[in-house]
Formats: structure tokens, C-alpha cells, sequence
């Protein structure tokens, strides 16, 4: 089954560029257009943040009751967001289920995989690329920023902006906008080396949990954080954990940004490292080996991929770096927007990627 970009002849809710982020001036050094120049391999960025006091604290839940918030709310047409309950999590931290309509009315992805709105006015969300053979490179939680830590220091970016561009690849780059604040330059290395900017929210909460107008603030803040940073203005998102319903995917379409899934996992984020967990990291070695084993033998022959990876840590870099040349030598890795023939992922114009 064919994915296409969405369009507003198809009765897709039609969006204007977001009105309602301010006008930086561009920032210095960043590219106003996709690169065509070799890419940037140097080892140190500059660990300079934006303006922290005209930001929330990084990766805390923003508060609603700003004015940039407000006026977003304001510019919503909230008979647009179907009236989904917000759902709660169990004291686990886990998505509470119980009481949902097995109908599953709001199409809510961390109960049933649904990825076709209930509603016609917004698109399918993107999981998969068309076309058999092509792997949709794409890594969430970043940039990944130093810290105290040595061990994860050494993986901190540049080093995976780097190995991509040693091998010259792109990738679809998801971003915290809380990471954005605090390491801007690895953001501006990462467009100037011709990756895509996406959102993956400000402090990575389970969306359905989240109110209306705390869901606007994750985004917004987000969106502003990538915006001041490097010009650009994001058409993409993906929900942290994959926790999304209709309502919150329409507030997500009517902030500009299209609704990114994935169809297989590499579980990376559960291996041992900085905000990780137990996992044997020859269980995801496993999953990598399978995949290219199901290539090379034919039986992958469907449709491509879009797997999600992450800049998270040491082990999800190290695991990132090592599987590469062998997927390049058994796919065609692509940015997920180049697999799904999209040339402009931002709402500036002037950006015209290869497709």
C-alpha cells in the first residue's frame, strides 16, 4: 500500500505556515537552502546555549499559561480536535488502557498500531517507505549534548553527525527541542550537513497524557527552539513512544507538522548507557542481522523501512555507527522524506531536497 505526501485535494485539512513563531534574525554560519558542499567533519562545536531566560527549563513540562502558548491556542480551530479523553498513565508510568472503547474511536497508536485518522481532514501518518529496498535513516532524542559523563561524552555530537558525513549519508533527525536550547551548534551542524530537522517534543512525555494546551507547548517551544537555532521551521514530527491519538495529531497538523511513525524498532533505547535500560545489546545486534538477512534473501520484498534508532546515549551511537555500512550495503538508506518524495520539509521555501 502506497504512502504519498498529503495534499489539500485529497480533503486533507489544508495549513498555512505557522504565523505565530517569531522572526529571528538567521542565525550566523547555517545554510538558507539544502547544501550541495562537502560536509562538515570538524570535532568541536561550540558549546554556547540560546538565551535560557526566554525558554522553559530543559526537558520540564512547559507551562500553558505563556503568551507565545496562548496565542497558538488562539490560532487553532478547535472544531478541527476531535475531543479524544486524555488519557493517564498507571503508577508504573505505563499508559493506563483500561475503560478505552475497543473501537478504538481516536485512532490512539499505543493501543492499537492505528495509523489512518478516524477523521478525513488529516493524513495517514507516515510509518514505512513505498518503495522495497529503501531504509528511512532516521535517530530521535538528539542532539545529543555532552556532559559530565566521559564515557557518553566521547559519543556526544559531532561524533554521529560525523561518521554520517564520513559516509556520506543523510539521515531524519528528531529532535528535543530542551536538546536544541542547550546545544544549538549540533543542530546548525546537522542542517548544514544536509540532514532533515524534525520535532520529537520538548520534554518527551506520553502525548496522549497531555492536555491541549500542554501538548501546544511541547510543541511550540520545540518549534521555536529549532527555529532560532537554524532558520527553519519543521513539517515533521514523531510522538515519544509513539503515543499519539487524532487529537493530538491535529493539533500537531494544525501547528504545520505531519504525524511520523516507524514500522520496525531496533529497541537501542533499552540497552545499558545514560537513560537506558537492560537490554543484551546482542538482542538489537539480532534484529539488525534479521533485517538484512530478510533483504539479501528475498523475502523483504514488500515495501521499505522507516526503524527507529536513537542518538541517546554511547551504546545507541556505537550501535548506530557499527550497522551502517553494512545496511548502506544492503539498502537504500535515504532520509524517510527522501523515501516518501518529499523535497521541502520545512516551511521555508528556499529548502529543495533531493528526492
Amino acid at each position: 500500500r502506497a504512502q504519498s505526501p498529503s495534499s489539500s485535494s485529497s480533503g486533507v485539512l489544508a495549513v498555512p505556515s505557522p504565523t505565530w513563531l517569531p522572526n529571528f534574525t538567521a542565525p550566523a554560519g547555517v545554510v538558507t537552502s539544502y547544501p550541495t558542499g562537502p560536509r562538515d567533519v570538524g570535532t568541536t562545536l561550540p558549546k554556547t546555549t540560546l538565551n535560557l531566560s526566554e525558554y522553559p527549563a530543559a526537558w520540564t513540562s512547559p507551562s500553558t499559561s505563556s503568551a507565545q502558548v496562548a496565542a497558538v491556542v488562539a490560532a487553532i480551530d478547535w472544531s478541527l480536535v476531535p475531543n479524544a479523553t486524555i488519557n493517564k498513565a498507571t503508577k508504573s508510568g505505563d499508559l493506563d488502557f483500561s475503560g478505552y472503547d475497543d473501537s478504538d474511536p481516536y485512532c490512539w497508536w499505543s493501543n492499537t498500531n492505528c495509523v489512518t485518522p478516524k477523521v478525513s481532514y488529516l493524513p495517514e501518518d507516515i510509518y514505512y517507505c513505498p518503495r522495497a529496498g529503501d531504509w528511512g535513516l532516521n535517530y530521535d532524542d538528539g542532539p545529543f549534548n555532552p556532559s559530565t559523563d566521559d564515557a557518553d561524552n566521547a559519543y556526544a555530537e559531532p561524533n554521529l553527525y560525523n561518521f554520517l558525513a564520513e559516509h556520506n549519508q543523510s539521515a531524519t533527525l528528531f529532535y528535543i527541542g530542551s536538546n536544541v536550547m542547550t546545544f544549538p551548534a549540533a543542530a546548525q551542524r546537522a542542517l548544514n550537513n544536509g540532514h532533515v530537522l524534525c520535532i520529537h517534543t520538548w520534554s518527551h512525555p506520553q502525548m496522549t497524557t497531555q492536555t491541549n494546551e500542554q501538548v501546544v507547548a511541547e510543541f511550540y517551544w520545540s518549534l521555536r527552539a529549532v527555529k532560532e537555532a537554524t532558520g527553519i521551521t519543521p513539517k515533521c514530527w514523531r510522538p515519544p513512544y509513539g503515543d499519539v491519538d487524532d487529537r493530538v495529531r491535529a493539533i500537531a497538523w494544525q501547528m504545520g507538522m505531519r504525524t511520523i511513525i516507524w514500522d520496525e524498532d531496533t529497541d537501542d533505547w533499552n540497552m545499558p548507557g545514560d537513560g537506558g535500560g537492560n537490554l543484551s545489546p546482542d538482542v538489537v545486534d539480532g534484529h539488525f542481522t534479521s533485517w538484512i538477512n530478510a533483504r539479501k534473501n528475498g523475502t523483504d520484498s514488500e515495501h521499505g523501512h522507516i526503524v527507529l534508532e536513537h542518538e541517546l546515549n554511547n551504546s545507541t551511537v556505537s550501535m548506530a555507527e557499527k550497522w551502517l555500512p553494512q545496511l548502506q550495503s544492503t539498502f537504500n538508506v535515504v532520509t524517510i522524506q527522501q523515501c516518501m518524495n518529499i523535497s521541502q520539509p520545512y516551511w521555508e521555501v528556499s529548502f529543495i531536497y533531493p528526492t
